[in-house]
């Protein structure tokens, strides 16, 4: 093994994905992709290999006493010890959800960058402290290799003020009260992946739906965010697995005020308690409620495609017309039902699916008819951090 490797790091509050990626002649290999997280009163470290079969499951009890974070990082750094001894490890990639307004580019995190990044915890209450956690696991255990910062709002940053800004006035504005955008690192992939595959396309009016547990939708031109879904947290736009996307305000005011809710019960029901598995009371996994015939599970099926037509529809407007739709994450990449109901009439906006194609989960799904070209693309949000961790120290270096 002669590449440079990056493990990458995606940390939760009760769960840390991570892989370890070589850097190859032919591009990036992934060499392992894991899951380290805690399960009722157990421990769980899963690891599979590049092509998705386990290399090493280890389980062991919760130990109250050992920092969840710092205890996992540990774990996981002992494996890739001993199965990748010779790995030459440069460089850990973070996802961080906020980059806050001052960060449009991944950075190299020291002291100053992690104090910074911990006044934004505010604006990501429930994301960037274990994202932090994450980082400051991964110093203590691993001092010697740069830690990379990516950020899930950085995609965003040069959207038009229209599209950043609320209707509040403007000393909020000032401190930071704005529409960010989030699943950032993805729609950086797809956009880079479709000028590899359709650059004619890639070059115009894009819509990108991130259908998964958490759901969002993008308009890009050129390769740049107009305008998307969520907003000023990832709680907003599309209904997601627990949350609850677009809400009236006037409903938070109303939990609290005749509810008599506190702010923590109404964060634990909006984040966790809504969605798909709100709207069902059955599950928030998009499989099972493909597979149900409860009614209230057809019902929430109906409401999330709803809300992403809804969505197709306000999008195409900003972007004055759609050249091409695509859709990733778990839910846009394998749920065909719902790409086929979402595209279901949509002659409109220029798309005529290809019913054989979506059911095969093509790379192509639209006609050779429709006026609007529809790709399935898998998204690879590790390969991003990868990619900028590398590029960041390739930059340094020459500096």
């Amino acid at each position: 093994m002669s590449g440079r490797c990056v493990v990458t790091l995606n940390a939760g509050s009760s769960s840390i994905k991570f892989s370890l990626i070589e850097e190859t002649p032919g591009g990036l290999a992934p060499l392992a992709v894991g899951l380290a997280e805690m399960a009722g009163e157990k421990r769980r470290l899963t690891i599979k290999d590049g092509a998705g079969e386990v290399m090493h499951r280890a389980e062991r009890d919760e130990d109250p006493a050992a920092p969840f974070h710092a205890e996992a990082l540990r774990r996981i750094l002992a494996w890739r010890q001993s199965a990748f001894p010779d790995a030459n490890v440069v460089a850990a990639g973070h996802r961080v959800v906020h980059g806050g307004v001052n960060h449009a580019a991944p950075v190299i995190v020291t002291d100053a960058v992690l104090a910074e990044l911990k006044t934004l915890i505010p604006l990501a209450p429930l994301h960037q402290p274990y994202n932090l956690a994450g980082i400051v696991g991964a110093r203590e255990a691993w001092p010697h290799v740069t830690q990379v910062a990516c950020f899930d709002t950085a995609f965003h940053r040069d959207h038009p003020y229209v599209n950043d800004t609320f209707a509040l006035p403007r000393e909020f504005y000032d401190e930071g009260v704005r529409r960010y955008g989030f699943h950032g690192l993805s729609y950086e992939y797809i956009t880079r992946k479709l000028r590899e595959v359709a650059p004619l396309y890639a070059a115009g009016r894009v819509v990108v739906a991130h259908l998964g547990n958490g759901a969002s939708m993008c308009a890009i031109r050129d390769g740049h965010s107009i305008a998307s879904s969520m907003g000023f947290t990832a709680l907003d736009g599309l209904p997601m697995g627990t949350r609850c996307g677009q809400l009236d305000p006037g409903v938070v005011l109303y939990l609290m005020q005749e509810k008599g809710m506190s702010a923590e019960e109404v964060a634990d029901l909006l984040y966790k308690r809504s969605g798909l598995l709100g709207l069902s009371g059955l599950s928030n996994d998009m499989r099972e409620l493909l597979a149900s015939d409860d009614p209230q599970a057809q019902r929430a099926l109906e409401y999330f495609v709803f809300r992403i037509r809804r969505e197709f529809g306000g999008l195409a407007a900003v972007l004055k017309g759609i050249d091409a739709i695509v859709f990733c994450g778990g839910i846009g990449e394998h749920a065909w039902q719902v790409r086929e109901r979402v595209l279901e009439g949509m002659e409109w906006i220029g798309v005529e699916l290809d019913r054989v194609a979506n059911r095969a989960d093509a790379q192509v799904i639209s006609s050779e008819r429709s006026r609007a070209r529809v790709f399935v693309i898998p998204t690879d949000e590790e390969g991003m951090l990868a990619r900028h961790a590398l590029a960041l120290l390739d930059g340094a270096a020459s500096a």
